[in-house]
Order: C-alpha cells, then structure tokens, then sequence
C-alpha cells in the first residue's frame, strides 16, 4: 500500500488497513515499471520496423556521397558486322549500331569481325555545394527516422505508465473490495446471531446476504478489470500475464522523488516535440538541395581507347579473325559546362513546394507544442485537486472507521437497526475507495506533467 508525504505539513496518509492480498497475486513476485518498459522497448515488431528504417537512411547518408565518386567505365567490344554507310547525320534511337567510314559506291553486305576496348571516367569537377546539400539532406531525414523511433517509444512508455498506475489502483481496489466482502460477511454472522437470540427480526437477515451478495459482484467486476490491464501490458511487453502483479505489501513516498523531478521541468528535450523539428529541418534541408540542383554543372571527362577492325586501310575484307588486335591507339580529355536554360522555371516550382512543406511542419510543431502546454496545464490543476483530497482522506478513513466500530458495537446491542450499520459500512468503504481513486489521479497527474515537460524518463525512475 501507498503512503503519501508532503514536504511542507509531513502529511501522512492513512492507508487501508488489514487488505489482504490475493493469494494468486502473492504467489508471484511483483514486476517494476522499468521492468515492464524494458521489456516492451525490445518485443514489440513496430519498433524493430523503426529501427530498421534508422539504418536504412543512415546507409543513405553514405550511399549519396558515394554517388559523388568519380566514375570510371571499362569495355572491351568484340563485333562482327558490316560495314554500309553514308555522308549525313540522324538523331539516334538507341537501337542503331554505330558505323564509322565505309563509305564506298557499292552496297557491301560481306561482313567482318572488329574489336574495340575503352576506359571512360568522369568527375563531377564542381557542383557548386550540390554534395554538401544532398550530404545534409540524407542527414536530415536519418535524423527525423531516428526521431520518430524516439517518439514512438517515448509514447510506448507513457501507455505502459498509465497502464502499470491503473493495474495498480485495480489492485489496491481489489484488496479494498476484499476488505468490504470480509466486513460484509462479519457483519451477516453478527445479524444471523441477532436473529437467532431474537433480538432483532429476520428480514435482517435477508437485507444483509444481499448486500454481501453485492460486494462480491464488485469484488468480481474488479478482478475481472485487474485481468484486462494484465492483458494489455502482457501484449505490449511480451511477459505472460501470469507474471505480471503489483507489489501492495510495502509503503512508498513518491512525493520527494516526483517533486525532484518536476524541478526540472521544461528543461527537458521532449521527443514529442523533437520530431517536428526533425521533420521542419528535412525540409529546410530540401529547400537548399533544390537551390543548388539548379546550379550549372562542370564535367571532367577522361577517355582512351584502342580499335582493331578486320577491314585493312584499303578497305579490303578479311575472310578470318585474323585482323583484330589493337591497331590504333587514342585519348581524349576536356571540360564540359552543362546549363538548362529552363532551369529556372523548374527551381521556382520545386522551391514553392518545399517552402509551403516547411510551413506545413512548422505549423505542425507549434500545434504539438500548444498541445504539450494544455496537457501540462491540466496536469497541474489536476495535481491540486488531488493534493487538497489527500489532506481530507486521513480524516475521513479514521472517523469512518471510528464510526463502522461504533455502530457495528450498537448493533450487536440491539441499539441501531441494520440500515444504520450498512451505511456506517458503506461510507467506511467509500473512503478507502476514495483513497485509492485520489492517489491514482495524483500519480497519472505527475505522469502526464513529466510526460508533457520532456521528464519522463525520470519520472519512471524515480517509481520502484
């Protein structure tokens, strides 16, 4: 069971006496909620799939500079065909062989074997910070990848928080619907004996097993609530249901450890709000690659080549392979200077698209951002509230308690009738409930402060 201190008045809270805990929960040994994150954090698929994409734009980042390299392209040809040609020139299809002199008066179909080997390279020699822009670009969006994996288990925690704090409010539930069901079954023996001595009539009797009958449908709805919330973080962590209590038996201050951690809130980096900026700076980054796509290109290109052909200088035809062999040596160098003149039209659309990507991300982080603010603002109020009713639950469990004894001694002495004893136990049991609800509300309050304020790491931390 929970206890809860403040700082300022060392408030104690009275916690729910005698609860006694189930034997099926008892029997195995209780998991943290660090546990529990661990173990989600490396079962669930989706956040393998993230991670993979993490490294598939990390290898992008190298795969775009290596497309920088110079390239260098070998070939040795070996032909056999003829050689009909004519003065003039035509734009090529791609399909039509390349045919160089052959240019003769009559239409010769004898054909003949030729080789030809061939070293091309070529540089991109300046790019006018094209690299650099593709470079940071890939960068860019390896950062928003790794990002939004960040984001995905930042949220994976948050859920399993909440889910970890409601199995144990259910739990603490569950042990306060005990405590109601074994009050309510004490309290149908004190009637049956009553009954049975003749000091009070038999309907008693009738009015008691149905409220006893009542508590044991709570106790059922809670049980079967404790299952669900079992189920849920079994499918998010991969531990069996089974496995999966809550230790009730201990006393925990989570005030000193919480408000530890609120002191440094807003200092925090969330990752809720880090992937928006991921995102606006993928297309800030995209919006300097299209200014530099655009720029003029200059190519260093470098060639040689050697030919062999089966046709001599006569242009006399050989029978045999007997003519190839390199015959004539050559090379090549020079620079090339590439400019579409439309480039500017197409550099004015492409910027407009990045441009209103850029606003559209932006508008997106400020969004997240006031979301953030509205959640950390609720918070807050929601933590008031809750600090105010645990300075009221000591008072209202001990009186009520007090006045359960008292009216249960009254009863037993013929003094009050069972209405009176039934209430007296009904208000006993709606203070511990209210305990539990009040200290769950604080506790998911602090969780969705630390949550909304970057601190969520340490807030779970600080819960063992």
């Amino acid at each position: 069971m929970l206890v809860l201190r403040s700082k300022a008045a060392k408030l104690t809270v009275y916690i729910i006496v005698c609860m006694t805990p189930l034997l099926s929960l008892a029997q195995v040994q209780s998991v943290s909620l660090q546990n529990l994150i661990d173990s989600a954090v490396h079962h669930l698929p989706i956040l393998d799939q993230k991670r993979a994409l993490v490294k598939s734009a990390n290898a992008q980042v190298d795969n775009v500079r290596h497309n920088f390299l110079p390239s260098a392209v070998v070939a040795d040809e070996l032909t056999l065909g003829t050689d009909n040609g004519v003065p003039g020139s035509y734009w090529s299809f791609g399909i039509i062989p390349s045919t160089s002199s052959g240019i003769r008066s009559s239409n010769d179909y004898q054909s003949a074997f030729g080789n030809i080997a061939i070293l091309y390279g070529q540089y991109n020699l300046i790019n006018f910070g094209l690299k650099n822009a593709k470079v940071e670009q890939a960068k860019m969006y390896a950062d928003v990848n790794n990002s939004d994996l960040e984001k995905e288990i930042y949220l994976l925690k948050w859920q399993i928080a909440k889910l970890y704090f409601d199995l144990k409010k259910n739990t603490y539930q569950l042990e306060v619907d005990a405590q109601n069901v074994k009050r309510n079954e004490e309290i149908y023996k004190v009637i049956q004996a009553v009954t049975l001595s003749g000091i009070k009539a038999g309907a008693d009797s009738s009015m008691a097993l149905a409220e006893l009958s009542k508590t044991r449908i709570n106790y059922n709805q809670t049980l079967g609530q404790v299952f669900q919330l079992q189920q849920q973080l079994s499918f998010l962590t991969g531990i069996p249901q089974y496995n999966l209590s809550m230790d009730t038996t201990g006393k925990k201050d989570y005030n000193q450890s919480v408000q530890a951690i609120l002191l440094q809130a807003d200092s925090a980096q969330n990752p809720l709000t880090d992937y928006y900026e991921k995102q606006k700076k993928v297309y800030e980054a995209t919006e300097a690659l299209v200014k530099k796509s655009y720029m003029p290109k200059v190519l260093l290109s470098a060639s040689t080549w050697a030919r062999g052909s089966g046709i001599d200088y006569n242009g006399n035809f050989k029978t045999d392979p007997s003519g190839l062999g390199y015959q004539r040596v050559n090379y090549m160098a020079g620079l090339t200077l590439s400019y579409d003149l439309f480039n500017g039209v197409h550099k004015r659309d492409e910027l407009a698209v990045s441009k209103y990507n850029a606003q559209a991300s932006d508008y997106a982080l400020q969004q997240q951002r006031l979301a953030l603010q509205n959640a950390n603002a609720q918070a807050n109020e929601a933590i008031n509230t809750a600090y105010k009713n645990l300075k009221e639950i000591p008072v209202q469990i001990k009186s009520s308690t007090d006045t359960y004894n008292q009216k249960r001694a009254q009863y037993k002495a013929g003094i009050i009738n069972l209405i009176d004893l039934t209430n007296a136990s009904y208000v006993l049991y709606r203070s511990q409930t209210d305990y539990v609800r009040t200290l769950s509300d604080w506790l998911l309050a602090n969780l969705d402060k630390a949550a909304a304020t970057g601190n969520l790491d340490q807030f779970i931390q600080s819960v063992k």
